[in-house]
């Protein structure tokens, strides 16, 4: 399939829904091959089938596992060949005081939402370096790796690391011509928004709509964030026109974070 992206690999971590499927459909549409990591193999297989064009594939891996990730980014390449870009999506988001903040939901958050990120990139490098200036990472960080929110410390301080990685490793790579850049969703409509929307239901009696209106309430449009629009900023960061932006984080959240 033509298009700015044809003959590119690209892989997308948690790209079984939300966020990282809306990417995929994207990239898939912009000519790109794609191999979708996650640990849900039906909703992977469905996507691939899905997608615009053919030839994409899916592997499964924890991204916090190191030797899951380093047998997930063989299979790709075997698959696929050499990657040419990579998009860091998976993630998770857990809210609990710091109080009330254990041991294990902390490294939960650090697991999934930086070392997988950390894991990903570093198997990802020798593949980019070679791509002959079209090397790409683009890691989906959060506007609250660029701000604070009450309640998430833990996945706050993640994502606050997903920026200075970012910033860190592009860097880094700046002379081989590999750009890497975040992108910072606001509130966005995905499974993740719904579930803190029943949290918000079931902890204070409010209704679905209120609770919505009041995450709605950062962003100064007063809109929840789309998942095509984050992936139309991911497509474009990959495309030839952004090579000079690097070591950027873009945040995508109607003015809730200049």
């Amino acid at each position: 399939m033509s298009g700015p992206l044809s003959d590119r690999h690209v892989l997308v971590t948690g790209a079984a829904r939300g966020i990282g499927a809306a990417i995929a459909q994207r990239l898939a549409a912009d000519g790109a091959r794609l191999t979708l990591l996650g640990r849900r193999p039906d909703a992977l297989a469905a996507l691939c089938q899905a997608l615009p064009g053919s030839g994409h594939h899916w592997v499964m891996a924890d991204v916090a596992d190191e030797a899951q990730v380093q047998t997930a980014f063989a299979q790709a390449r075997e698959r696929q060949g050499l990657l040419h870009g990579l998009v860091n999506n998976a993630g998770q988001a857990e809210s609990a005081p710091l109080h009330r903040t254990s041991s294990a939901l902390w490294q939960q958050m650090l697991a999934v939402n930086l070392t997988g990120t950390f894991l990903c990139c570093r198997e990802a490098l020798p593949d980019l370096r070679a791509a002959a200036g079209l090397g790409r990472i683009v890691n989906i960080a959060s506007t609250a790796g660029q701000r604070g929110y009450a309640y998430v410390a833990a996945y706050s301080a993640a994502k606050h690391g997903v920026v200075g990685l970012t910033r860190s490793l592009a860097l880094e790579l700046a002379s081989s011509g590999v750009t890497v850049n975040a992108v910072c969703p606001g509130y966005t409509d995905t499974d993740i928004l719904r579930e803190s929307v029943a949290n918000v239901v079931a902890k204070t009696g409010r209704t679905p709509e209120q609770a919505l209106a009041e995450f709605a309430a950062s962003n100064p449009q007063r809109r929840i964030v789309q998942p095509a629009q984050v992936a139309d900023t991911v497509a474009w960061l990959m495309g030839e026109g952004a090579a000079a932006i690097t070591g950027q984080c873009l945040s995508v959240s109607g003015g809730e974070v200049m």
